[in-house]
């Protein structure tokens, strides 16, 4: 099995879309800077629904999830005079939530299932669901509900590091180059945890590969 999920995004494409995306971003940005309140409201209304789900996928509970989603947007405003435009703001306003998620699990030590809701079509795609569909032969909604259970399972049995780069990387749909921003590590060593974290969920999963 070369692949855990059929969806995996490419390592080294870079999307024209993503250029065009930050310039705008980052016009956005300088009016803020410059003391337009207002203009933070619409980076905001473009990213509140894509940090929501980052942030639900790391904590897996709704009231920490809106009340770290506002802490992040705060956080960003206070600080976005210091953002310089090196990286895109969105990754910018990533590394802010991820953080702010990370340090929240550390602290209630939180042990609860990811969500995986939102991978249904996607997980019975995959190459995983396709061997595992040709080895119980059952139905596909029972294999799904059955598929994502064995997935949270596995992901918890993670480092916080190892997940967060799954969530990002297989959920999140981000680049190497956009994880290693977000995470404030190298890009060898995001493919190190990702090529580890997929290692331990096949090993977590074997039962259902072989």
């Amino acid at each position: 099995m070369s692949q855990l999920f059929a969806n995996a995004k490419s390592l080294t494409t870079t999307h024209p879309e993503h250029a065009v995306e930050a310039e705008v971003d980052w016009a956005l940005v300088q009016r803020v800077q410059a003391g337009d309140v207002k203009a933070f409201d619409q980076l905001i209304t473009k990213y509140r629904e894509r940090l929501y789900a980052i942030i639900y996928n790391l904590t897996s509970n709704r009231e920490d999830t809106s009340d770290l989603t506002q802490e992040a947007f705060i956080k960003a405003f206070r600080s976005i005079r210091h953002f310089k435009g090196e990286s895109s703001f969105f990754t910018w306003l990533y590394r802010i939530a991820v953080n702010a998620s990370l340090s929240q699990l550390k602290r209630n030590r939180l042990r609860r299932f990811f969500s995986f809701d939102n991978l249904d079509e996607e997980v019975s795609k995959g190459e995983l669901f396709e061997a595992l569909t040709d080895r119980m032969q059952t139905d596909k909604p029972s294999l799904i509900k059955e598929l994502q259970e064995k997935l949270n399972e596995a992901l918890q049995r993670l480092s916080l590091n190892h997940r967060t780069v799954v969530v990002l990387f297989e959920i999140e749909g981000l680049s190497h180059q956009e994880i290693a921003q977000v995470m404030e590590c190298s890009e060898g060593t995001v493919r190190s945890r990702l090529h580890y974290a997929k290692q331990q969920l096949q090993s977590y999963l074997q039962d259902y590969l072989s």
